[in-house]
This record gives C-alpha cells, sequence and structure tokens, in this order.
C-alpha cells in the first residue's frame, strides 16, 4: 500500500442503521464524514475501515452488527480487506454507470472471489439491468432507493429481484411512512432511511505511534525477521502496541478467542497481514497524538517492571504481562479517556487488568515500585521494595537498564 492520504484524511465516521420489518437493527452503513472526503476514492474506502478498527473512543463503532461499506472497484483489491471478519462485512458495489457488458464481466472474477471468502456483497437497484445480469447472482442484498424510484418502477424491480435472486432487498431513502408501506406492501423487509434513523456521527480517535517506528516495523517485515525482533518493535511504542491489540480484538477481525501478549497477536497475524496493517497505520496516522514523553515514560515503565519480575523469580508470562501493564498504565493519559474504559478497548490477562484498575497482585506491587522510582518517592520505595523481597541494588540497576534499553531502541544507531 503506497498511498498516502493527508493529515485531516482521518475521518469522522457516521453510522447509519438497516433495520427488518420488526424494527430491529441488522446492520449500519458506514459514512466519511470528514471534511477531506471530498470525493469517494480507494485511499478514502481504507481509512474508513482502518479507522473504524482502530477507533480507541468509548462508542465501539464496529459492535456485533453487520457493516455496510460503500467501496470502489479500486480499492475492492486492497490488502486492507484482508484484515477484516469477511461474515460481519457487506460490500457494497457500485455500478459502472452506461458501461459494455465487456467491463461487468471483467469484474465478475474479483467479485466472486470476494464472495468465496465469506464477504456480502450488496448492489444498487442497477444490477437489475440486464447489462450486470453476470453480478446479479451474486447479490446478497439489494438495495432500492426510493427517491429516484418511482412506485410503478420500484414494484416491477421488485417482483424482478425476488423471481431471479436470492438477494435481501433494502428500501433506502425512507423519509415518509408512505415510503415505508409502499415498500413494505411488497414485500421488502430491511429499510434505511431519516423515517427510522438519521446517520449518527463519530469522532474518531486513533493512539499515534511515532511514524519513525511503524516504518522501521514495515523494514523488517519486509526482511522477514524473526519474531522476537518484532515484538521489540511493539514494546518500544505504547501507541503501536495498543493499535495492534485494538485491531486483532476486534469484532471486525474475527478471531474466536482472545489474544493478551504481543508475541500472540504477531503469531496469530503472520507477517503478511501484519505489514499491511502497519501499512495503513502509517496512511492513516497523522503528527500529534500524546506527548513523546508519555510514550518514553510508559515503555521504560513497563521494561522496568518486565526487568523486576524476573528478579522477583516471577516466571517469564509474568514479566510479560509486568511489562504490558507498565507500558498500558497511562492510556489514560494517552488518549482522552479515563483508564478503565481506554483499558477496555484492548484485551489484557486478568492480572494486568487488575493491577492496573483495582491495584491488587504481584503486578499491583510491581507498579508501585515503578512509579515511586520515578517520583523518587522513599516510603513507597522502600514499602514494595520490602514486599517484592527487592534489594534497592537490584531496583536501581533495572531501572539504569531500563532506562539504557529505552535510549538504545529511541536512537538504535
Amino acid at each position: 500500500m503506497t498511498t498516502t492520504v493527508p493529515a485531516s484524511a482521518t475521518p469522522m465516521i457516521a453510522r447509519q442503521a438497516i433495520i427488518n420489518h420488526l424494527n430491529q437493527v441488522v446492520g449500519y452503513e458506514l459514512f466519511n464524514r470528514s471534511r477531506a472526503a471530498l470525493q469517494h476514492t480507494a485511499a478514502s474506502d481504507v481509512i474508513l475501515v482502518f479507522t473504524a478498527l482502530s477507533h480507541a473512543g468509548s462508542e465501539d463503532i464496529i459492535g456485533t452488527k453487520l457493516l455496510f461499506v460503500n467501496c470502489t472497484h479500486e480499492s475492492l483489491a486492497g490488502g486492507h480487506l484482508d484484515l477484516l471478519n469477511p461474515a460481519q462485512m457487506v460490500l457494497e458495489i457500485p455500478s459502472l454507470g452506461h458501461t459494455a457488458s465487456e467491463e461487468v464481466s471483467a469484474r465478475l472474477p474479483i467479485l466472486a472471489q470476494l464472495r468465496a471468502q465469506g464477504f456480502r456483497l450488496a448492489f444498487n437497484h442497477s444490477v437489475l439491468e440486464s447489462a450486470y445480469a453476470p453480478w446479479l447472482q451474486l447479490a446478497d442484498f439489494i438495495k432500492l432507493d426510493l427517491s429516484v424510484l418511482p412506485p410503478d418502477q420500484l414494484a416491477v424491480r421488485i417482483q424482478y429481484a425476488q423471481r431471479h435472486s436470492k438477494a435481501q432487498l433494502i428500501a433506502e431513502k425512507i423519509e415518509t411512512q408512505q415510503h415505508f408501506e409502499t415498500a413494505s406492501r411488497q414485500g421488502v423487509q430491511l429499510f434505511q432511511g431519516y423515517w427510522f434513523a438519521r446517520p449518527s456521527v463519530v469522532h474518531t480517535k486513533l493512539l499515534q505511534p511515532a511514524q519513525a517506528n511503524i516504518i522501521e516495523l514495515i523494514n523488517l517485515l519486509r526482511l522477514q525477521a524473526s519474531t522476537e525482533s518484532i515484538e521489540e518493535v511493539l514494546k518500544k511504542d505504547a501507541g503501536l502496541a495498543f493499535n495492534l491489540m485494538r485491531l486483532i480484538n476486534s469484532a471486525g477481525f474475527g478471531l474466536t478467542r482472545e489474544v493478551s501478549s504481543f508475541r500472540q497477536a504477531v503469531m496469530f497475524l503472520g507477517l503478511k497481514k501484519l505489514f499491511r496493517w502497519a501499512a495503513l497505520l502509517l496512511t492513516a496516522t497523522r503528527d500529534g497524538g500524546p506527548p513523546p514523553a508519555i510514550c518514553q515514560t510508559a515503555v521504560v515503565r513497563g521494561r522496568l517492571m518486565e526487568l523486576l519480575a524476573l528478579q522477583a523469580d516471577m516466571s517469564e508470562e509474568q514479566a510479560d504481562q509486568a511489562f504490558v501493564t507498565g507500558l498500558f498504565s497511562l492510556l489514560d493519559s494517552m488518549l482522552p479517556l479515563p483508564l478503565a474504559p481506554a483499558l477496555a478497548l484492548v484485551t489484557v490477562p486478568e492480572a494486568v487488568s487488575s493491577a492496573l484498575l483495582q491495584g491488587e497482585g504481584p503486578l499491583a506491587e510491581l507498579l508501585a515500585l515503578a512509579k515511586a522510582c520515578e517520583s523518587s518517592d522513599d516510603v513507597a520505595f522502600h514499602l514494595a521494595a520490602r514486599s517484592l523481597q527487592l534489594s534497592s541494588t537490584q531496583i536501581n540497576s533495572a531501572h539504569l537498564q531500563a532506562l539504557a534499553w529505552t535510549d538504545r531502541l529511541a536512537d538504535p544507531l
């Protein structure tokens, strides 16, 4: 992915409900409402979906309903679709305008491939025209625009669709009770429009990693570096770590089990998908985000806690959890959210959650000790050291190692 998008392209996302005849929400259509989205392009498609997956706000855009996403034909071949859960996604395929049948046939293989992968396809009522006959059998949904279809044409198209396809019909642009009754009487059972709900806007938020770290990750992935090398890059940037854990545990990614460590995330995602994710992240992030000092403090804290856990004879798994605890302990400073809802955006082990939110367990003691090292709080330092049975020499040595390690990560040369 080489497309670059300006900073202002990070969108405000709007959702509009699609409901059934029982007034139950079955899905949402996503819209890009940012000023940058004046044109619908392949790049804007990618940014819209990526931002919805990575959104770090208190409202979950993705949820568990079907997501209807407008696509361009160019974006259908984009690697970002590999990062989605096909079972949840409906790709809205645009018509080609007044086009020759050869063009329709030329697009058929990629549409068939997407459907074979599990994506559902939606088309507007143009798919009922004879020129689009090759696409009709692939249609899972057909949208009927009541703002342009008079009642007599609507009836003809509904009858044709019911005879020649298995697609569910969606009456869109429903703005009056009469629109609803007209479509409903003729057998349409899915509806979308202002009569039911206007699009609701979500001001999206991304926790932005340093672009230099994203580029380093991309270069490692190009070289097919080891899992350990990739994990090291994730460890040095809280934004990278948070975004990856946010993505891989989202409903939109479709995993059946929770992932709670960076190593697991790398193994589950694989180098190819991880490369695509990093490229998308590079495209979507912009200058700004949390101050670098906060991010550096989080990394130092995580490394210090990891080293102290090993000094305290904890297991390697507990040491990994100690690093995650330290790294994510400042999420509330990085995001405009309190710590509990910020932490709820990612999946962490129960021990990490207990330490951060309840101040309980050995990880909480390590966190208290790390904070005492930062603030030079002698009383807290000695209380935590005594509880963990660590000497001042061990702690000070680990602190120096953590600082040196973080400095090396920031300036590997």
